[in-house]
C-alpha cells in the first residue's frame, strides 16, 4: 500500500451550501452546491428561468437567501451586516450586462469614481492607476470620452475597466457578450481570458452564449429549473456535446441545451405542459390576470 499523500485540493475561494431562494413562493433556486477555486474561470449557464442570473445576485449580495450559505474569500456573506458586506465587495469587481456606466461622467470618471469613495490616494496616483486599468481593456486613448460617444462593445470593456478599479480578487460577469457582434464578443472572451492569465483573477461568468462559454471555461455549471445539472470540466460537456444521444435524462437535457437543437427533452417538456388541462379548466379556478400596465387614475 502506497503512503503518498493525497493530491492537495485548493480551497474554494467561493463556496456555495444548499442554497434555496423563493420569489412568491416558487423556489427559483432548490439546494445549489457550488466550489469556484483561485484563478479559475466557472462558467455558470441555462435556460431562461434556470435561476443563474438570481445566483450571481445571491453571491454578489443583492439577494439573501431563504436557506442555505455563501461564502467569499471565507467570510459567509449571508451572516455580514452591510459594513461587512460592503467590506467583502471590495474585493470583488462586477461587470454587468449593459456596463452600467454613469452617463454624464467620462471613462475616466467612471473608472476613477470607485478609488476615490473607497481610498485616499491623490489625484495624480489615482490618475495613473486609472490609465493602467484602461489600457488593460484597449481605451486608454478613449479616457475622455462619455459612454454615449462609444460603441456597445467598448462600453462593455469601459465597464471592466471600472471593475478592476480596486484589483479585485474576483470578477463577476454577467452575460458579457450579450447584445454584441461576433467578433466583438470574441475579444472580450480574450479579455476575461487575458485577465485570468495576467493577473490571475478568479471569473465567475453567467451566459448562455454557449461559443462564448467553451472559449472561456475551466469548468462549467449547468443549471435547470433552480437546480445543479453537473459541475465539471469543459471538457466533460464538450464531451456531452459532441456524443450521441445519451439514455441518461440530464446529459440529454444538457446535450440539447449545449447543441441549440430545436428537438429534444427540453422542447418535449415545454410541449408536455398541462395544454389539455388548460383548455378544460373552469374559468372561476384561473388565476386573476395582473395588468401589465396599471392606470394612474
Amino acid at each position: 500500500m502506497s503512503d503518498a499523500p493525497a493530491p492537495h485540493q485548493p480551497e474554494p475561494v467561493i463556496r456555495v451550501r444548499d442554497l434555496v431562494k423563493r420569489f412568491d413562493g416558487r423556489a427559483v433556486l432548490d439546494g445549489v452546491t457550488l466550489d469556484v477555486f483561485a484563478g479559475e474561470t466557472l462558467v455558470i449557464m441555462g435556460g431562461s428561468g434556470c435561476g443563474k442570473s438570481t445566483l450571481l445576485r445571491m453571491m454578489i449580495g443583492s439577494f439573501q437567501p431563504d436557506e442555505g450559505s455563501i461564502e467569499i474569500l471565507g467570510q459567509d456573506t449571508t451572516k455580514l451586516d452591510e459594513e461587512g458586506l460592503n467590506a467583502v465587495r471590495k474585493r470583488f469587481g462586477i461587470l454587468f450586462q449593459s456596463g452600467a456606466l454613469f452617463n454624464s461622467m467620462t471613462l475616466r470618471e467612471n473608472v476613477a469614481l470607485p478609488i476615490e469613495e473607497h481610498t485616499g490616494l491623490d489625484p495624480h496616483t489615482i490618475d495613473i492607476i486609472v490609465k493602467i486599468k484602461l489600457e488593460l481593456v484597449g481605451l486608454r486613448e478613449h479616457a475622455d470620452k462619455y459612454p454615449a460617444q462609444i460603441s456597445g462593445g467598448m462600453k462593455k470593456r469601459a465597464g471592466l475597466a471600472r471593475a478592476l478599479a480596486l484589483d479585485p480578487q474576483i470578477l463577476f460577469y454577467d452575460e458579457p457578450s450579450a447584445g454584441l457582434d461576433p467578433v466583438t464578443s470574441a475579444e472580450i472572451d480574450q479579455l476575461i481570458i487575458n485577465l485570468s492569465r495576467q493577473l490571475g483573477v478568479t471569473s465567475v461568468v453567467v451566459t448562455h452564449e454557449m461559443d462564448s462559454a467553451f472559449r472561456i471555461a475551466d469548468r462549467m455549471a449547468m443549471l435547470d429549473k433552480g437546480r445543479t445539472l453537473l459541475i465539471a470540466p469543459r471538457s466533460e460537456f464538450e464531451h456531452l456535446r459532441d456524443a450521441p444521444t445519451p439514455d441518461d435524462l440530464n446529459a440529454a437535457l444538457i446535450r440539447q441545451f449545449l447543441r441549440g437543437d430545436a428537438e429534444g427533452p427540453i422542447t418535449a417538456r415545454r410541449q408536455s405542459t398541462v395544454y389539455a388541462e388548460d383548455l378544460l379548466e373552469e374559468p372561476a379556478a384561473r388565476r386573476a390576470p395582473t395588468p401589465s400596465v396599471r392606470a394612474t387614475r
